[in-house]
This record gives C-alpha cells, sequence and structure tokens, in this order.
C-alpha cells in the first residue's frame, strides 16, 4: 500500500533550479532569502538535484534546511549523474550561469545512485532524504542512449530505490523527467511511489499528458509533482519556453487569449495555471521555482486566490484548454 508522503500542505512547493543559476547568476545570500520567505510563507516541500549549478543548489537548500526541523518539511533530491571536483577550465558547458567547478556522467546502476545519495546527504547536512528522483533519464537528455540507460536503472536505480525505500532509508522515489515515456516505462518495470513530470503538464499544454500520462499513474496508484508548471517562466511573461529560447508556433497568441480572458475575471494567468495543476486528481504538488522572494510570495497569493467557475468555462468554450482536461470544481 503506497503512502501519500505529501499532504495537503504540501500542494505548493519550491523547486531548485532557479537557485542553481539556471536563469542568473542568484548569490548566497539571494538564495537564502528566496528560501526563506518560501518557509516564512509555510511552504514544507523542497526539491532540489545536485545537477543544478553543478551541486550548488542543493547546497544551498543544504544550508538553508539544516536549520529546520527535519520532521517539519519534505525534502526530494535526484540521482542519475554523479559528480568530480575538476580546475575551473575542465568545467563542461552546461545552462548554469554560475556552476560549481564539477564535472559529471550519467550513471544509474545501484552502486551510482546509493553513493549518490550519500554524497547529497553530505553535502546538504541532513540526516535522511525523503523522496528520490532518477533523473533525466530521457531522451531529451540522453539522446539514443535512453535504452541503454533504462535497461541500467531497471537493473539498478529501480531495484535498489525500492530496497532503500522498503528499508526505511527513504520514504519514496520515482521519475524526475520531462517527458511522459520514462514514466510509462518506470511503472511497467518497477513501483514507484510518485514521479517528477516536468513541462508535459500546464495550462498551456496538456493535451498529451491528459491522454497518456494520467490514465496510466492513476491506475497504478502513483502520484505527480509539476515542475515547470509555468513552462519555466512562459506563463508569467518571460520569453522562454520550457527551458529553451525557441516559443512553439501559436503559443503567444494562446497566451496573450488567455491572459486577457484572466484579466476580465480580474486573476493573473499564474494563478489560473497553478490551480489548473492542481485540480487533476493526480498532481500531489506544483513546485515553482523562484529567482526571487516576490516570486514565492506571488505564487503563495496565487495558491489563496479563487478563480471563478465562469473562467473555465470561457477557456473550454474558446478550446483554449483541453475538454478532458480537469479544472477546480470537476471531478
Amino acid at each position: 500500500m503506497k503512502t501519500d508522503i505529501l499532504t495537503e500542505k504540501h500542494r505548493l512547493g519550491i523547486g531548485g533550479v532557479a537557485i542553481g543559476t539556471a536563469f542568473e547568476n542568484i548569490t548566497d545570500e539571494q538564495a537564502h532569502e528566496i528560501l526563506q520567505t518560501a518557509w516564512n510563507t509555510g511552504i514544507r516541500y523542497y526539491d532540489t538535484s545536485p545537477w543544478y549549478g553543478l551541486t550548488k543548489s542543493e547546497r544551498r537548500f543544504g544550508d538553508f534546511l539544516k536549520d529546520q526541523e527535519r520532521n517539519d518539511f519534505v525534502f526530494s533530491t535526484k540521482v542519475g549523474r554523479l559528480f568530480r571536483e575538476v580546475p575551473e577550465a575542465e568545467v563542461p558547458p552546461t545552462m548554469w550561469k554560475n556552476p560549481l567547478n564539477y564535472d559529471f556522467r550519467h550513471d544509474y546502476t545501484a552502486d551510482a545512485v546509493q553513493r549518490s545519495i550519500e554524497e547529497s546527504l553530505k553535502r546538504t547536512g541532513l540526516n535522511h532524504i525523503d523522496i528520490v528522483y532518477i533523473h533525466d533519464l530521457s531522451e531529451d537528455q540522453v539522446g539514443d542512449r535512453y535504452p541503454y540507460f533504462l535497461e541500467q536503472a531497471r537493473k539498478g536505480a529501480f531495484k535498489i530505490l525500492s530496497e532503500l525505500r522498503d528499508q526505511g532509508v527513504i520514504k519514496a522515489w520515482g521519475m524526475g523527467v520531462n517527458k511522459i515515456e520514462p514514466i510509462l516505462d518506470c511503472i511497467e518495470s518497477a513501483d514507484p511511489d510518485i514521479c517528477l513530470s516536468a513541462t508535459q503538464y500546464s495550462i498551456l499544454e496538456h493535451e498529451d499528458a491528459v491522454d497518456r500520462l494520467l490514465p496510466t499513474v492513476r491506475k497504478a496508484g502513483v502520484k505527480l509533482v509539476s515542475g515547470a508548471g509555468y513552462n519555466s517562466g512562459y506563463v508569467v511573461g518571460r520569453e522562454r519556453y520550457n527551458y529553451k529560447d525557441v516559443i512553439p508556433k501559436g503559443m503567444s497568441e494562446k497566451r496573450e487569449r488567455m491572459t486577457s480572458i484572466a484579466e476580465k475575471y480580474s486573476i493573473s494567468l499564474v494563478d489560473a495555471a497553478l490551480h489548473f495543476v492542481l485540480a487533476s486528481d493526480e498532481f500531489a504538488s506544483i513546485i515553482p521555482g523562484a529567482s526571487k522572494p516576490e516570486q514565492v510570495k506571488d505564487n503563495r497569493e496565487a495558491l489563496n486566490t479563487a478563480i471563478p467557475a465562469e473562467f473555465w468555462k470561457e477557456l473550454k468554450s474558446e478550446k483554449l484548454i483541453y475538454e478532458k482536461a480537469q479544472v477546480p470544481g470537476e471531478k
């Protein structure tokens, strides 16, 4: 029987991509202020990864959270890459604006997973990790080596994480990926508890997830966490979509029309985007990142904003959201 580790108080969490300097060079002091704001507004679910900033984000989360009562929050991080310190000249080019001096390799074997967890505990200073996500085991990250790494994970990561869960070392595990297929593949051959699905389910783009992902996780009793639920800032006006500078055809017009309708009902598109994700029974939490404390406050305010039922009816009538998508108030 799977235990729901994320409860009502974890519906809104915070993700660590921005704190890992994905979009700008956030300082240690700024990162601490963002996390302190999250804590002060009642956020109790914190998600990061050693990948973010080449271990920088994970260290920053640890520096903040080690001063909090451990049973007062849920912490998740990720496995799938191993890191080694290198001279600055040997740091590989990545999306991070100011990463630490590390190189990395993908490794989904049991030994690598155990080592990754041990290193995460050392970096954070925490005594345990609640949820472990298998990170970026997906074609968009490992390319045509996906079948090779999937088989490696089936023999390694999937088995060892189930064992660690059964031993009580971790509370839950699953995939943390930007595509649907890896979650389906994992459910087919293992028993994950919760998966972090990034970029696949948002108010702007969700049809494929409604048709293929949600029915599968529902049947398997697997919960979902939403990563990049704002399409890495596009919902709030950034000119990047799912971490890339290329905006899908027609998306600008769709965002503009949705924003206009939201304003008619005296809400923002962020308000609607957050409630849209959480309206789905399959999603236990949404974990938007933040580059500024104000963004954390905006997310908390969005959670507390009531969305008129007429707003959703209008979006569906204009076919701006999929007719099969669950919206607040629907079952």
